[in-house]
């Protein structure tokens, strides 16, 4: 058996306009400063709360419960204004299905979102379990999510974390997971490698050739 288990922002799918989006709506009502991409790029990886942290001044982080609260309210609405999948990421994740592998999403964007937009941008996938950040589980690169998704799985079981970042990396090395860096998500090639990710993609299709070669 062969499970991929997939990040979703900067790997499935391109987010982070609407994420920056978001942010620096809640920073204006704050009347903080607005950042621009490449910096929500360096943001993003460990959930909204740490998003909206490193998103504030260095003297305004106690405001960071009502930055993720603004963030929250314009983000349920607007998640999905300019997010779209990565070119040929859907042809991917069907290809791997076709031949049996076994599907699942970890993201540490907050687990109501990361379903919905799974489910609207790839309605006909099944995945055998979408999990995102919560309350009941520390994110990655803690192991527990990856735990949630194997639990029941046959330990007969050759299993791939792909993302694109340091992040994701390390949650396939505290899982004993195989590792795949997408170099077109937020992050870039250096990280990874820099991580120690064991195969690198730089393009979506390199993904079913490492996975079914």
């Amino acid at each position: 058996m062969t499970t991929a288990i997939f990040d979703l922002d900067g790997t499935i799918a391109d987010t982070i306009e609407d994420l920056a989006d978001a942010v620096n709506y809640g920073l204006r009502k704050l009347n903080c400063p607005e950042h621009d991409i490449n910096s929500y790029k360096q943001f993003v990886g460990n959930g909204a709360m740490k998003l909206c942290f490193r998103a504030l001044p260095e003297d305004k982080k106690d405001m960071t419960e009502k930055l993720h609260d603004l963030f929250r309210e314009y983000y349920d609405i607007h998640y999905l204004d300019k997010t779209r999948l990565y070119d040929g990421i859907s042809d991917v994740i069907r290809t791997l299905s076709d031949n049996g592998v076994i599907l699942a999403v970890a993201t540490n964007k907050p687990q109501d979102a990361a379903r919905k937009i799974v489910a609207k941008l790839l309605p006909d996938v099944k995945f055998v379990k979408v999990l995102g950040g919560c309350d009941e589980r520390p994110k990655k690169p803690d192991s527990a999510i990856i735990n949630e998704i194997l639990c029941g799985l046959p330990e007969d079981n050759s299993v791939y974390m792909i993302g694109d970042s340091n992040v994701d990396i390390q949650t396939a090395k505290n899982c004993g997971l195989i590792s795949i860096g997408c170099t077109w998500g937020f992050r870039g090639r250096h990280e990874l490698e820099s991580e120690g990710a064991d195969f690198i993609a730089e393009k979506s299709e390199d993904i079913t050739k490492i996975i079914l070669r």
